[in-house]
């Protein structure tokens, strides 16, 4: 049985300054920070947020084949590949820790990784920090409420489909759309459909250099990076606490 721990470190949508006082000291006792990179090489958000906080000799890169979205056996041999290389790491170090943008328990490589290192790795104690989420940062940089009173927010990964969003805006509520980019003309046409675009606010890059933070009803159809987030806010009376 190992005694290892690894810990999944929310580092929030980019801004360094969204890192947690938890997550911070949590990246600085580890032995090792884990950041996942695209098999293309280039450094990733998580990366350049962690570099504001430990050292580049304390970092070790794994590709996880982050830009495969068709071929499951491709994407499935990399996140096998990364499991054995964390576990590797492991077996070398008390504890390790795994930087992943947003939360790691919302739409994380982390899961997957934790999934294969219990498998690899019997009786490492796994641990998350939570992290802001993009929704959140969009949320304070555009002032859209997300939630108010008793209304539900819904979360839709658009990598499901253009219809699971139009499902959502149907309903009552908020409704996020996360990694929208490449379908931005179908969003866009399911918030008019819906009568919800004059509200909704979509970002990218949020406390990056190359943040834009826009109203959906700018959306022109032309693609937008992929990690784009798109707040539409509940349909509301006005009146405060009307929803309560």
């Amino acid at each position: 049985m190992s005694s290892s721990r690894l810990i999944g470190v929310g580092v929030g949508p980019g801004d360094p300054e969204l890192v947690t006082v938890k997550g911070v000291n949590a990246l600085r006792a580890a032995d090792v920070v884990v950041v996942p990179v695209m098999d293309t090489g280039e450094r990733g958000r998580a990366e350049a947020t962690v570099l504001h906080y430990v050292g580049q000799e304390k970092v070790v890169r794994v590709v996880f084949a982050l830009n495969e979205r068709t071929d499951r056996g491709r994407r499935e041999a990399a996140w096998d590949a990364a499991g054995e290389r964390v576990a590797q790491l492991l077996g070398e170090h008390g504890t390790v820790a795994f930087a992943t943008i947003g939360d790691p328990n919302v739409y994380s490589t982390f899961t997957y990784l934790a999934q294969t290192i219990a498998e690899l790795v019997p009786g490492t104690v796994v641990e998350t920090v939570p992290g802001i989420t993009a929704m959140q940062d969009l949320a304070a940089r555009s002032g859209a409420v997300l939630t108010e009173g008793t209304e539900p927010l819904t979360l839709v990964p658009v990598t499901a489909g253009a219809q699971a969003l139009k499902d959502a805006l149907a309903g009552p509520g908020t409704v996020v759309a996360y990694k929208f980019g490449r379908q931005a003309q179908e969003v866009a046409e399911a918030l008019r459909e819906t009568g919800r675009i004059d509200d909704a606010v979509w970002g990218s890059a949020l406390g990056l250099p190359e943040e834009s933070v826009r109203p959906a009803a700018e959306l022109d159809g032309a693609p937008l990076p992929y990690l784009s987030t798109l707040i539409a806010p509940a349909r509301r009376d006005g009146g405060r606490g009307g929803k309560l």
